[in-house]
Protein backbone atom coordinates (compact mmCIF):
# COMPACT_ATOMS: atom_id res chain seq x y z
CA UNK A 1 0.00 0.00 0.00
CA UNK A 2 1.24 3.99 -0.70
CA UNK A 3 0.98 5.70 2.36
CA UNK A 4 0.38 9.19 1.81
CA UNK A 5 1.29 11.36 4.86
CA UNK A 6 0.63 14.88 5.51
CA UNK A 7 3.27 16.61 7.56
CA UNK A 8 1.92 19.45 9.71
CA UNK A 9 -0.31 18.42 12.23
CA UNK A 10 0.09 14.27 11.04
CA UNK A 11 4.25 13.99 11.66
CA UNK A 12 5.12 17.10 13.50
CA UNK A 13 3.22 19.22 15.74
CA UNK A 14 3.83 22.82 16.40
CA UNK A 15 6.95 23.19 14.25
CA UNK A 16 5.67 25.81 11.39
CA UNK A 17 6.74 28.97 12.79
CA UNK A 18 9.57 29.59 10.84
CA UNK A 19 7.54 28.38 7.63
CA UNK A 20 5.40 30.35 8.29
CA UNK A 21 8.09 33.30 8.89
CA UNK A 22 9.52 32.19 5.35
CA UNK A 23 5.92 32.81 3.53
CA UNK A 24 5.68 36.43 4.76
CA UNK A 25 9.85 36.93 4.27
CA UNK A 26 9.34 35.85 0.48
CA UNK A 27 5.67 38.02 0.03
CA UNK A 28 8.00 41.23 1.13
CA UNK A 29 11.18 40.33 -1.13
CA UNK A 30 8.99 39.60 -4.22
CA UNK A 31 5.17 42.35 -3.90
CA UNK A 32 6.82 44.26 -1.25
CA UNK A 33 3.72 43.15 1.27
CA UNK A 34 5.44 44.13 4.70
CA UNK A 35 2.51 43.05 6.85
CA UNK A 36 0.66 40.19 5.78
CA UNK A 37 -3.40 39.98 7.36
CA UNK A 38 -3.79 36.46 8.01
CA UNK A 39 -7.17 37.47 9.75
CA UNK A 40 -9.66 35.25 8.35
CA UNK A 41 -7.39 32.73 6.53
CA UNK A 42 -7.26 29.35 7.76
CA UNK A 43 -4.08 27.74 6.31
CA UNK A 44 -4.40 24.34 7.75
CA UNK A 45 -4.50 21.74 5.13
CA UNK A 46 -3.82 24.46 2.11
CA UNK A 47 -0.75 24.28 -0.19
CA UNK A 48 2.16 27.08 0.57
CA UNK A 49 1.39 28.65 -3.02
CA UNK A 50 -2.36 28.97 -2.38
CA UNK A 51 -1.83 30.60 1.07
CA UNK A 52 0.45 33.18 -0.84
CA UNK A 53 -2.46 33.62 -3.21
CA UNK A 54 -5.24 34.84 -0.72
CA UNK A 55 -2.42 36.73 1.91
CA UNK A 56 -1.45 38.37 -1.69
CA UNK A 57 -4.88 39.35 -2.85
CA UNK A 58 -5.86 40.61 0.82
CA UNK A 59 -3.17 42.82 0.34
CA UNK A 60 -4.09 44.08 -3.21
CA UNK A 61 -1.85 41.89 -5.24
CA UNK A 62 -3.61 41.29 -8.65
CA UNK A 63 -4.37 37.39 -9.86
CA UNK A 64 -2.22 38.07 -12.83
CA UNK A 65 0.74 39.51 -10.46
CA UNK A 66 0.19 36.55 -8.59
CA UNK A 67 0.52 34.27 -11.22
CA UNK A 68 3.27 36.04 -13.06
CA UNK A 69 5.59 35.96 -9.94
CA UNK A 70 4.55 32.49 -8.33
CA UNK A 71 8.03 31.02 -9.01
CA UNK A 72 9.60 33.68 -7.06
CA UNK A 73 7.80 33.71 -4.41
CA UNK A 74 8.92 29.72 -4.11
CA UNK A 75 11.94 30.33 -4.46
CA UNK A 76 12.50 33.32 -2.14
CA UNK A 77 9.84 31.19 0.31
CA UNK A 78 12.58 28.01 0.32
CA UNK A 79 15.86 30.47 0.69
CA UNK A 80 14.70 32.09 3.25
CA UNK A 81 13.33 28.59 5.00
CA UNK A 82 16.68 27.31 4.38
CA UNK A 83 17.93 29.92 6.69
CA UNK A 84 15.17 29.83 9.56
CA UNK A 85 15.01 26.37 9.79
CA UNK A 86 15.50 25.30 13.28
CA UNK A 87 18.84 22.92 13.83
CA UNK A 88 16.20 20.53 15.80
CA UNK A 89 12.76 19.87 15.46
CA UNK A 90 13.20 16.58 16.82
CA UNK A 91 10.69 17.47 19.73
CA UNK A 92 8.00 18.32 17.57
CA UNK A 93 7.69 14.77 16.05
CA UNK A 94 3.89 14.30 16.82
CA UNK A 95 4.00 11.43 19.91
CA UNK A 96 4.82 7.29 18.33
CA UNK A 97 4.93 8.95 14.93
CA UNK A 98 8.86 7.63 14.90
CA UNK A 99 7.94 4.78 16.56
CA UNK A 100 5.30 3.74 13.65
CA UNK A 101 7.00 5.43 10.77
CA UNK A 102 9.83 2.77 11.78
CA UNK A 103 7.56 -0.18 11.89
CA UNK A 104 5.86 0.54 8.58
CA UNK A 105 9.02 1.46 6.61
CA UNK A 106 10.17 -2.55 7.33
CA UNK A 107 7.12 -4.00 6.07
CA UNK A 108 7.36 -4.81 2.26
CA UNK A 109 4.13 -3.99 1.68
CA UNK A 110 4.22 -0.72 2.01
CA UNK A 111 5.77 2.39 0.37
CA UNK A 112 6.02 5.59 2.17
CA UNK A 113 5.32 9.18 0.69
CA UNK A 114 4.24 12.66 1.42
CA UNK A 115 1.49 14.83 0.12
CA UNK A 116 1.62 17.88 1.99
CA UNK A 117 1.02 21.18 1.09
CA UNK A 118 4.58 22.55 1.66
CA UNK A 119 7.08 23.56 -1.47
CA UNK A 120 9.18 20.11 -1.65
CA UNK A 121 12.46 21.93 -0.21
CA UNK A 122 10.36 23.25 2.78
CA UNK A 123 9.29 19.55 3.07
CA UNK A 124 12.79 18.27 3.25
CA UNK A 125 14.59 20.09 5.09
CA UNK A 126 11.63 20.09 7.88
CA UNK A 127 11.48 16.54 8.07
CA UNK A 128 15.45 15.99 8.24
CA UNK A 129 15.88 18.60 11.27
CA UNK A 130 12.94 16.59 12.73
CA UNK A 131 15.07 13.10 12.23
CA UNK A 132 12.66 11.53 10.34
CA UNK A 133 13.47 12.59 6.93
CA UNK A 134 15.13 9.27 5.55
CA UNK A 135 11.42 7.56 5.68
CA UNK A 136 10.53 9.69 2.81
CA UNK A 137 12.45 8.57 -0.63
CA UNK A 138 13.22 12.36 -3.48
CA UNK A 139 11.33 11.42 -6.59
CA UNK A 140 8.31 10.27 -4.65
CA UNK A 141 5.16 12.03 -3.23
CA UNK A 142 3.22 15.41 -4.26
CA UNK A 143 3.86 18.73 -2.80
CA UNK A 144 2.74 22.29 -2.95
CA UNK A 145 5.09 22.88 -5.32
CA UNK A 146 4.14 20.42 -7.81
CA UNK A 147 0.56 22.17 -7.80
CA UNK A 148 -1.41 25.14 -6.64
CA UNK A 149 -4.48 23.00 -5.76
CA UNK A 150 -4.14 20.58 -2.82
CA UNK A 151 -6.22 18.18 -4.52
CA UNK A 152 -4.00 17.38 -7.34
CA UNK A 153 -1.52 16.32 -5.23
CA UNK A 154 -2.41 12.40 -3.97
CA UNK A 155 -2.78 11.30 -8.08
CA UNK A 156 0.92 13.32 -8.59
CA UNK A 157 1.85 10.99 -5.88
CA UNK A 158 0.26 7.90 -7.52
CA UNK A 159 2.04 8.55 -10.81
CA UNK A 160 5.48 8.89 -9.26
CA UNK A 161 4.94 5.56 -7.68
CA UNK A 162 4.12 3.84 -10.77
CA UNK A 163 5.28 1.52 -12.93
CA UNK A 164 8.22 1.94 -15.71
CA UNK A 165 5.33 1.74 -18.30
CA UNK A 166 3.49 5.08 -16.63
CA UNK A 167 0.68 3.83 -15.15
CA UNK A 168 0.20 5.07 -11.78
CA UNK A 169 -0.15 3.34 -8.78
CA UNK A 170 -3.77 1.96 -7.98
CA UNK A 171 -5.94 3.77 -5.97
CA UNK A 172 -7.35 0.72 -4.42
CA UNK A 173 -3.85 0.90 -2.67
CA UNK A 174 -3.20 4.08 -1.45
CA UNK A 175 -4.53 6.32 1.83
CA UNK A 176 -4.01 9.76 2.49
CA UNK A 177 -2.94 10.06 6.14
CA UNK A 178 -3.56 14.09 7.25
CA UNK A 179 -5.28 16.10 10.01
CA UNK A 180 -7.70 18.51 7.84
CA UNK A 181 -10.74 18.25 6.29
CA UNK A 182 -8.98 19.17 3.15
CA UNK A 183 -6.86 16.24 3.95
CA UNK A 184 -9.70 14.56 3.56
CA UNK A 185 -11.10 16.74 0.33
CA UNK A 186 -8.11 15.52 -1.48
CA UNK A 187 -8.27 12.18 -1.49
CA UNK A 188 -11.82 11.71 -2.22
CA UNK A 189 -10.77 13.97 -5.20
CA UNK A 190 -8.64 11.17 -6.57
CA UNK A 191 -10.61 8.47 -5.30
CA UNK A 192 -8.38 6.82 -2.99
CA UNK A 193 -9.23 6.06 0.71
CA UNK A 194 -8.42 8.35 3.82
CA UNK A 195 -7.62 8.02 7.62
CA UNK A 196 -7.97 11.40 9.51
CA UNK A 197 -5.65 11.52 12.82
CA UNK A 198 -7.14 14.14 15.27
CA UNK A 199 -3.23 15.79 16.17
CA UNK A 200 -3.66 18.98 14.59
CA UNK A 201 -6.42 21.70 14.43
CA UNK A 202 -9.34 19.94 14.13
CA UNK A 203 -11.06 17.33 16.27
CA UNK A 204 -12.58 13.84 16.03
CA UNK A 205 -15.78 15.45 14.75
CA UNK A 206 -14.66 17.68 12.22
CA UNK A 207 -13.18 14.75 10.48
CA UNK A 208 -15.55 12.21 10.62
CA UNK A 209 -15.73 12.31 6.31
CA UNK A 210 -13.15 9.88 6.57
CA UNK A 211 -12.76 6.44 6.25
CA UNK A 212 -11.21 6.21 9.40
CA UNK A 213 -10.36 8.52 12.26
CA UNK A 214 -7.59 8.26 14.77
CA UNK A 215 -6.98 10.10 18.04
CA UNK A 216 -3.48 9.20 18.39
CA UNK A 217 -0.15 7.27 16.22
CA UNK A 218 -1.05 4.35 18.30
CA UNK A 219 -4.90 4.43 17.00
CA UNK A 220 -3.47 5.48 13.25
CA UNK A 221 -1.33 1.73 13.71
CA UNK A 222 -4.54 -0.19 14.24
CA UNK A 223 -6.50 1.46 11.91
CA UNK A 224 -3.34 1.06 8.90
CA UNK A 225 -2.65 -2.58 10.16
CA UNK A 226 -6.60 -3.66 9.32
CA UNK A 227 -6.08 -2.04 6.00
CA UNK A 228 -3.40 -3.51 5.43
CA UNK A 229 -4.20 -7.25 6.25
CA UNK A 230 -7.23 -6.32 3.94
CA UNK A 231 -4.75 -5.43 1.38
CA UNK A 232 -6.89 -3.99 -1.65
CA UNK A 233 -10.15 -4.02 -0.43
CA UNK A 234 -11.38 -0.81 0.57
CA UNK A 235 -13.39 0.38 3.57
CA UNK A 236 -17.03 -0.37 3.89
Amino acid sequence: MLLLFDIDGTLLIGAADAHRDAIHEALRTVHGVTQPARRGLEVAGRTDADIARNLLLHAGVSALQIDERADDVRIAACEAYARLCPDDLSAHVAPGMADLLERLAEREDTILALVTGNYEPIARLKLRAAGIGGFFPRGQGGFGSDHEDRAMLPQIARRRAGDDDGNPWPRAQTAVIGDTPRDIACARADGVRVVAIATGPYGPGDLRQADAVARDAHELDSVLGRWLARKTTMPS
